[in-house]
């Protein structure tokens, strides 16, 4: 949760954190506490590493975490549970994706994106074609559900951190979209309640309404450290997948929640 600004492949600008501590961060990176130069460091690192938010961007990636959602994402399209994945790029903005190693690419190592610009490169290996708005490198979920609809695909998966936009989404399509909801934290209460409402899988990450909200309803959950959570039987279901594709019954690891939860 630190707002960052990259212009040209570098680092301009890094907020205050408002998240200390990530467990996932600690396991990957061995990051104790985040601090606005550890921020840096990382993005920088990212940059470096597979090219995030520049001409470089290394564009397929294998599986990175056990339960991620683009993961996730991935695994439904190889299992025919999804055609396609609406999912947000830097460099492109919102995509219509059917490759789950492009869906990995896209999403598994990428932070909330709140605003990008394109990059040539990065909309060529995507294809213009699936890109919600290659001149602007838009970002708007809702659209990007839309333009898969009118491509003729019928079981499409959403990224989406908005609220407003899961409740429109299932007025819209019903059952024929499959919501992840991705970057909760800092939510407020009714936002959290609404994307409960109206998704098949809610991130709880450092939010304290979905970690406590999620729990109440009884929701199954996999990963304990950020887990995930399932409020459907459509979830459930893509989530026993997932323990049976990683030869898993069960997650059971101690909890250690990011911290502090806002």
């Amino acid at each position: 949760m630190t707002k960052v600004v990259i212009e040209d492949g570098k680092v301009v600008d890094v907020g205050e954190p408002r998240v200390e501590y990530c467990p996932l961060f600690f396991k990957h990176r061995g990051i104790e506490r985040i601090t606005k130069d550890i921020v840096r460091s990382n993005l920088e690192f990212r940059i470096k590493d597979f090219g995030m938010c520049s001409p470089s961007r290394k564009m397929r990636m294998r599986d990175y975490l056990s339960f991620g959602i683009s993961e996730i994402m991935g695994m439904c399209i190889k299992k025919g549970i999804l055609d396609c994945a609406v999912t947000v790029c830097d460099g492109a903005g919102t995509a219509v994706v059917t490759d789950p190693e492009l869906v990995q690419g896209i999403g598994g190592r990428i932070s909330g994106l709140i605003e990008t610009s394109p990059i040539d490169s990065v909309i060529a290996v995507i294809g213009a074609e699936n890109v919600l708005d290659p001149r602007t490198a838009r970002i708007d979920q809702v659209a990007g559900a839309r333009k898969a609809w009118e491509m003729g695909y019928r079981r499409i998966g959403v990224t989406l951190a908005r609220a407003n936009d899961a409740a429109l989404l299932r007025k819209e399509f019903g059952e024929d979209v499959v919501l992840f909801a991705v970057h909760t934290s800092g939510l407020e209460e009714e936002e959290a309640k609404a994307l409960l409402d109206n998704c098949d899988v809610v991130t709880a990450c450092a939010s304290k309404h979905i970690w406590r909200m999620a729990k109440e309803r009884g929701a199954m959950q996999v990963g304990s450290k950020v887990p995930v959570f399932a409020l459907t039987s459509r979830g459930k279901g893509i989530f026993e997948m997932r323990l049976e594709q990683l030869e898993l019954k069960s997650v059971d690891d101690p909890e250690d929640p990011p911290r502090p939860l806002i």
